[in-house]
């Protein structure tokens, strides 16, 4: 029996369908969160897509799908996401009552105090990093192990209701990340999922600020997979939710997000209103008076969000001047997407040799990067090449693209949202 455990416990096997059973029922979990598989309707609430009406099963919700992503299972991880749930969270948020706190005061568990809190930021801040600098799926993993094992435990502690304010809003930022990481892999019904569960905590942790950003995240996914009108509502749902405390800065996002739906819409007219009213933003902001979290956002970013929507409007020229001032030089993925964004622009322009070029400097920046949607962009700009036909700067750009992984993920995904 022993040989049995360490054989499972090494990843060299699956434990049967007896011995999966005792597991479950000696630790009280769902044998979706080991990654096992489940009679029917077991598991059906882990694959739920609901905004949790408690902070206590929004705990408990989060805390299967850290256990259930940690242990790989398969119908969590290829799920697709759900148009009801993106109507069903902003509205739900946005009529909530004042924020909730755990009914019941515990009296076991670990104590939990401001310390803990900066802990779980300072790791975040981390990982968060690693997320920026080599893709979601380089360490996403990492991420959910530490939230599993270091993290769920302290959501069921004992702490006063202001540390427990700061603790929800703490870990709504770090499942926010996990969303970001697990977007980033294209395991959209997982992402989603943790969207709705950091929503939820953002709320009990009164941070209006952070939940309209999680919910301009979910615009950023609908828009990606095609969703453009509900992601259009999101951002708008962003805007309106924190009009009372909003800062310049996430109002800019919010309408560059609002954007990039209406850019997809073919609602020429609107996303140009909403980029100006983005750029008015962003020029009144003051970085001290902003969330950490948000600095980010800043003048190149919003020419990449810009560059995006001339694109995807088909004004090529625009697009090109935007993509140009889009590079941070500190950001490596996103300098990625503005680099085949102004690659995928020269195309459109009729230039295909300058499109190939600045393709290939896309490919050397983002060799570490470990990104699905990254892969997506380079199926684009592939198949914008297919158009062209076999030119002698597209077979040149082909046998140099060929030495790069990204390069060669694109060549053998054949289907793919974008």
């Amino acid at each position: 029996m022993k040989r049995r455990i360490a054989t499972w416990e090494n990843g060299h096997s699956t434990p049967d369908e007896f011995y999966g059973a005792l597991i479950c029922e000696a630790f009280d979990i769902a044998p979706a969160e080991l990654g096992l598989s489940a009679a029917a309707g077991q598991d059906s609430r882990l694959l739920e897509t609901r905004y949790p009406p408690t902070p206590e099963e929004a705990f408990q919700t989060v805390s299967q799908l850290w256990r259930a992503d940690l242990h790989g299972y398969e119908p969590l991880l290829l799920s697709e996401a759900s148009q009801h749930a993106w109507s069903e969270a902003s509205l739900r948020w946005l009529v909530a009552p004042d924020p909730s706190f755990p009914s019941t005061a515990r009296t076991d568990g670990a104590r939990v105090g401001l310390a803990d809190v900066a802990m779980i930021k300072t790791t975040s801040d981390m990982f968060a990093e690693m997320d920026d600098r080599f893709g979601g799926a380089h360490a996403r993993q990492s991420v959910v192990q530490y939230l599993s094992r270091d993290v769920a435990p302290l959501l069921t502690g004992q702490y006063t209701e202001a540390v427990g304010r700061a603790l929800f809003s703490t870990v709504a930022e770090s499942t926010l990340l996990a969303g970001w990481m697990s977007y980033d892999a294209c395991h959209h019904g997982l992402a989603q999922r943790y969207f709705l569960q950091a929503l939820r905590l953002a709320q009990d942790g009164d941070d209006r600020r952070l939940a309209g950003s999680i919910l301009s995240a979910m615009s950023h996914q609908a828009t990606f997979l095609g969703n453009y009108t509900e992601a259009a509502t999101l951002a708008r749902a962003a805007r309106m939710g924190i009009s009372g405390v909003a800062t310049p800065t996430l109002m800019a996002q919010f309408h560059a997000m609002e954007a990039r739906a209406l850019a997809r819409t073919g609602d020429i007219r609107a996303c140009e209103q909403a980029l100006s009213e983005a750029t008015k933003a962003l020029e009144s902001r003051n970085s001290s008076d902003e969330p950490e979290w948000i600095t980010y956002f800043d003048e190149a970013e919003l020419a990449a969000e810009a560059a995006h929507c001339f694109r995807d409007v088909n004004s090529a020229r625009r697009a090109v001047a935007h993509a140009e001032n889009a590079m941070s030089g500190s950001h490596v993925r996103s300098d990625f997407f503005a680099t085949m964004v102004l690659a995928d622009a020269h195309l459109r322009a009729g230039d295909p040799e300058e499109a190939c070029r600045v393709a290939l400097d896309a490919l050397d920046l983002g060799e570490q990067l470990k990104s699905a949607r990254c892969v997506s962009y380079l199926k684009e700009f592939r198949d914008g090449l297919s158009a062209v036909g076999e030119t002698a700067a597209v077979r040149s750009f082909r046998e140099q693209a060929n030495g790069h992984r990204l390069w060669a993920a694109a060549e053998g995904q054949r289907d793919g949202s974008r």
